[in-house]
């Protein structure tokens, strides 16, 4: 069916707070802990009740900040705490699977902020650990949640835009360079594709599904990690993808897919609550949809929080949405990505 012959669909299950309630444990408090916690109290009915940190003062300091309940001054401590039944891991994702395997050992469900580890081997080993504990795992990449994501799942599941030729997207920012810092020390899994180029391989996957070639070009910082990449991969079907990220400056986080019928065009940020627009095969504006539930950016985290929720309530062990493998296999094209590069890293 022609994309002009209807309407946007609209987004399925877009309230959090319509979620079951679970009770959460941060492990790491550093900013994105803090602006998930926000975003889970404002928008849900579930809570975070622990926070741990290896600093009892740190992790004092979070909890006085954000509501939550009982502080713990080591990560052992909150994964062993009887009243938390999701630990949301946030430390650097150089540290992931650590903590993961730590959660999971403790019998925990685990949400691991995106990357879901540095490589994709180590992505593998959460993933096997979690299957073989039985507990709920999932990574924390939660453009896939968003209403606007489902907009979109819709549209390629009901074959709206027909075949798919091209997808794009980007997401760069200036980041002053630090070499002790996380961003651009290789010890700590620093690169941009790693902490931004993520968004754009899983937006290509989303689309496209796993990739059968990757070429990768781009820049290295001085330290050795990616500063700047640009990726074109190529599906089994021949469609492809071109994605870039970069440390080095702005750039406009826009995303498409386009079809043989039409194409979708995101607002800016792609990755994040904003819009979608819907255009013919011939270029004309179908249709323009905006985020109207006003969870603007990192509020828009309570869509994970929620979706995890119910995912774990109808007994599930993985998100339907963004299975683990799929998860390995983003790490596994980042891999490739940073191996082109001569990016130095984590093994």
């Amino acid at each position: 069916m022609p994309a002009s012959s209807r309407v946007l669909p609209a987004p399925r299950h877009p309230d959090p707070a319509d979620a079951p309630s679970l009770r959460w444990g941060v492990l790491g408090p550093g900013v994105i802990a803090g602006d998930f916690t926000d975003a889970l109290h404002a928008h849900t009915g579930q809570r975070m009740v622990a926070c741990g940190s290896r600093s009892a003062e740190r992790a004092d300091a979070f909890a006085a900040a954000h509501g939550v309940e009982r502080a713990h001054a080591s990560y052992e401590a909150l994964v062993g705490d009887p009243e938390v039944d999701v630990v949301y891991v946030a430390t650097p994702h150089s540290q992931h699977l650590e903590h993961a395997l730590l959660a999971i050992a403790a019998g925990k469900h685990v949400l691991i902020e995106k990357p879901m580890a540095a490589t994709a081997d180590q992505a593998r080993r959460i993933r096997d650990a979690a299957r073989g504990a039985g507990v709920f795992a999932m990574e924390a990449m939660w453009t896939r949640y968003l209403p606007q994501t489902d907009i979109v799942r819709q549209l390629l599941d009901d074959g709206e835009l027909g075949e798919i030729a091209l997808v794009t997207a980007d997401f760069g920012g200036r980041a002053p360079f630090d070499p002790a810092g996380r961003l651009w020390d290789p010890a700590l899994a620093g690169g941009a594709l790693l902490d931004l180029g993520v968004y754009t391989v899983s937006w290509a996957s989303f689309a496209l599904g796993a990739p059968e070639s990757v070429v990768a070009a781009g820049s290295l910082a001085p330290t050795g990690v990616d500063e700047q990449a640009s990726l074109l991969l190529t599906s089994p079907g021949g469609a492809q993808a071109l994605l870039n990220t970069t440390l080095r400056a702005g750039t406009p986080s826009l995303g498409t897919i386009c079809g043989s019928n039409g194409r979708i065009e995101t607002d800016s940020p792609f990755w994040g609550p904003s819009g979608l627009r819907l255009h013919t095969a011939d270029g004309s504006l179908a249709a323009h949809w905006r985020d109207p539930y006003n969870r603007p950016y990192r509020q828009g985290m309570s869509y994970e929080a929620a979706a995890l929720a119910r995912f774990v309530a109808e007994g599930r062990t993985e998100s339907p949405l963004h299975p683990l493998d799929e998860a390995v296999s983003t790490l596994a094209t980042i891999d490739e990505a940073r191996r082109q590069l001569g990016a130095r890293g984590v093994e």
